[in-house]
């Protein structure tokens, strides 16, 4: 997918005194897209089958992995996610509590699902940093600048962990800070400025590295110097939604984003 600027400016040009970097974490570092949406799935589908039959075939039409996982849920807290659902689907459900059990009587309960499922099939499949992950932070270190892992997920220091990449950051801040410090989940730009602030570096000199439309309009209202989109699968859908969100450039990978933003990487 081309490094196409959008909003008026260079990118290259605008990530000059680029100080730091503020990575997604699923689709991004590691690859655990697969294993949110498969719990999104799990504790979706059971609600959807439940619903009467009297109701539209279009209400009750089973979670779509790639499609909705896109376009509603990725990259938000899963309260805000499921409301997203709901939503889209003409259905309004009372928000309960944190602590509601698994199920599908409140918004709360369908959150707690898609947790659970999230740490059952973690717990069966092995998470890994994508291959160009380590070269790019390990570089982006060698010339002094700082990276910051930005997720909703309450699990990002875990999948971090787990992929042998969390000592090559200098900071995390993931969705159990965001819910101590009362920050808004995504496209509010509440995660990426408290990452920007632990690595002391304005957003104008800082660059962001989203794959979801709500990461990449959060790196938009931040300010920050470059909003890169990434878009692994080369998917045009993906890549119109975060042109349209906001992204300065889309690119394949983080390769792609160092060519676009800093202009020295030789690497593979």
């Amino acid at each position: 997918m081309p490094a196409t600027p959008v909003r008026g400016r260079d990118p290259a040009r605008s990530a000059l005194g680029l100080r730091g970097v503020l990575f997604d974490v699923d689709g991004v570092l590691t690859d655990s897209v697969s294993i949110h949406a498969s719990a999104w799935k799990a504790a979706l589908d059971p609600c959807l089958e439940a619903l009467p039959d009297a109701l539209p075939a279009w209400q009750r039409r089973p979670f779509d992995e790639i499609k909705d996982y896109l376009s509603l849920v990725d990259g938000k807290p899963r309260p805000d996610g499921v409301q997203a659902f709901l939503a889209s689907r003409g259905l309004c459900l009372p928000e309960g509590r944190p602590g509601d059990r698994p199920g599908c009587d409140t918004v709360w309960a369908i959150a707690a699902a898609k947790e659970a499922a999230f740490h059952s099939a973690l717990a069966e499949r092995p998470v890994k940093a994508f291959p160009d992950v380590k070269p790019v932070l390990a570089a982006l270190r060698a010339w002094g600048v700082k990276c910051a892992a930005i997720s909703s997920s309450r699990h990002a220091n875990d999948l971090l962990i787990s992929a042998g990449i969390h000592g090559l950051l200098d900071t995390v801040v993931d969705g159990a800070e965001a819910a101590r410090l009362r920050l808004a989940g995504k496209p509010d730009p509440g995660l990426l400025l408290e990452g920007a602030r632990r690595l002391h570096v304005p957003p104008p000199q800082a660059a962001v590295a989203e794959d979801s439309p709500a990461g990449v309009e959060a790196g938009m209202r931040a300010g920050c110097a470059l909003v890169a989109g990434i878009n692994r699968e080369s998917s045009h859908e993906r890549a119109v939604r975060l042109y349209t969100h906001g992204a300065d450039v889309v690119v394949h990978d983080l390769a792609g984003l160092l060519r676009a933003g800093v202009g020295r990487w030789e690497g593979p």
